[in-house]
């Protein structure tokens, strides 16, 4: 019996076969990791090697050099392995660490500026979002102390 017959539990000892492969792994707090998975345990907590942080803005594209990094399971929303090949061939530019950063950092403010612009729209028609209500919240606490 070869290792790939022997039959896995579900759940996250199937991610045995994945060690020692090249794994992208998309967190919950948007940030893709890309590394060498060298370990996991019973809570899918995972630690890869030579890890980057790969920043997408648009089509274009930049690695920020991370290292070893444990990474908690609750935390990864997707993961999967990287077939060499095929992102040789995708449509995506890799530019400079510094390039990139800035880029992203546009990006970012474009974002608040957006988002600025959404709120003011939303308070005109007497809607008010989470953050205002959690400023308004804490007013209304101050005021009672």
């Amino acid at each position: 019996m070869n290792e790939i017959d022997i039959p896995f539990p579900v759940r996250t000892a199937t991610l045995l076969r994945e060690l020692d492969k090249r794994l992208m792994v998309w967190l919950r707090d948007g940030r893709t990791l890309i590394g060498i998975l060298r370990s996991i345990d019973q809570f899918a907590n995972l630690v890869l090697h030579r890890t980057v942080e790969r920043i997408h803005v648009g089509s274009k594209y930049g690695d920020l050099p991370v290292g070893v990094t444990i990474i908690r399971g609750e935390n990864v929303i997707l993961l999967g392995e990287i077939d060499p090949f095929k992102e040789m061939t995708q449509p995506l530019t890799e530019v400079s660490l510094t390039e990139i950063l800035s880029l992203q950092k546009a990006e970012q403010e474009k974002k608040f500026e957006r988002g600025k612009v959404i709120r003011k729209a939303l308070r005109e028609r007497g809607i008010s979002t989470a953050l205002e209500a959690v400023a308004l919240a804490d007013r209304d606490l101050n005021f009672l102390e």
